[in-house]
């Protein structure tokens, strides 16, 4: 049957990409790793330390999922295999859905792996912190950044993630001035990282009277969670300033009638931070810390690589003149990264959170420098 050679032909394409992602994960490697952590948790008063513990499970787990998607990948090939071979062997035309079911998955779960695979850089695995700021624009931009809010937190839903609100200023009219949340989840920075940069809009504005065609841009900061013992990051007290305010927006009484909010500017960058979400000051005091000191980090390692080889078209600030990503949605439709060349036609699919391409053409561009087709701008 022809729809069987076609299968077979498909299966025949994703071996190479089986065994390359086998021959990265080192199993020998994984497996000792393993065996090693749990030797640690057997012994006496390994949970008395919880956040020394709490690390240790958490690689654990992560190990273990790792060697179980691989193992679930591998089995699941070779059932497709089989029920090709049956199909032939009894020309049986009523095993084809099931096959290309089982294909389509095992594509989508291998390339999910091998994502996974590109992400070794130290941050990689962090959860992530995002900050979005509309640009000059008014309420269109506004606008805008609220809808690549709503892409972002879609996005982490359907990876699994959860995502905590931070710290938000709404627009006068309608949309986000800025918005401050944490992506909580294994790799979220890591897959992430890929958004760090100005994102351009091109539509017809609803706000504008004339119907006339407007270009919005939003900048997108993207951080990795770092835990206080992962960061050489000394802070001086004199560098600082810590304000108290009244939080805004959703939270009930509590949120707006106490001065739990907190905004600290540190002097020799520059850099302001805020936190309003958690309930008492002092929580927001941490998280707001936490926040300065992964955005002092990630300055830090932006220096030492420029000084060493430079990062290869990465956005430096959030220029207006350097977008990363265009979005036309008239007078026809199309999402194009300015890095790597990756597009889509169905802009609505990725405004409704549908951007694993653009995080995986950045990750390959990354480490291979290969980019997906011609760079030149949208006009």
């Amino acid at each position: 049957m022809v729809e069987l050679d076609q299968f077979k032909y498909e299966l025949s394409q994703l071996e190479p990409t089986l065994k390359e992602i086998k021959g990265s994960l080192n199993i020998d490697a994984k497996k000792s790793r393993i065996s090693e952590l749990n030797m640690y948790m057997e012994a006496p008063g390994f949970w008395e330390d919880v956040d020394k513990s709490q690390k240790i499970s958490r690689e654990l787990r992560e190990l273990e999922d790792t060697l179980k998607k691989f193992d679930t990948l591998e089995n699941t090939y070779e059932e497709i295999g089989i029920l090709i071979e049956m199909g032939y062997e009894e020309n049986d035309a009523s095993v084809l859905p099931e096959i290309e079911e089982m294909l389509g998955a095992f594509r989508d779960e291998l390339e999910e792996l091998r994502i996974d695979m590109l992400l070794s850089d130290e941050y990689d695995g962090c959860s992530a912190t995002v900050k979005l700021n509309a640009g000059a624009g008014g309420t269109e931009s506004c606008d805008w950044a609220g809808m690549l809010y709503r892409m972002y937190t879609r996005w982490a839903s359907s990876k699994g993630f959860s995502v905590e609100e931070l710290d938000r200023l709404d627009g006068d009219e309608a949309g986000i001035k800025s918005v401050t949340f944490q992506v909580n989840g294994t790799n979220a920075y890591g897959l992430l990282r890929s958004e760090n940069g100005v994102h351009r809009l091109v539509r017809i504005s609803p706000f504008n009277a004339q119907a006339k065609r407007q270009t919005s841009f939003v900048g997108c900061e993207v951080m990795p969670v770092i835990e206080d013992d992962d960061a050489d990051i000394e802070i001086k007290p004199e560098d600082i300033r810590i304000d108290t305010y009244h939080a805004s927006g959703a939270g009930g009484q509590h949120i707006n009638k106490t001065s739990s909010a907190i905004r600290i500017t540190h002097f020799p960058t520059g850099i302001v931070v805020a936190c309003q979400n958690e309930r008492s000051q002092f929580q927001n005091k941490d998280k707001a810390m936490q926040m300065l000191k992964s955005r002092l980090l990630m300055l830090a390692e932006q220096e030492k690589e420029e000084k060493a080889a430079g990062i290869r078209g990465e956005v430096k600030e959030n220029g207006w003149g350097s977008q990363i990503r265009s979005y036309v949605l008239q007078p026809y439709t199309m999402v194009k990264d300015t890095r790597t060349g990756e597009e889509s036609g169905n802009a609505q699919a990725v405004l409704d959170g549908k951007i694993d391409n653009f995080i995986s053409a950045y990750l390959k561009w990354k480490k291979t420098g290969v980019k997906s087709g011609d760079t030149s701008e949208l006009e």
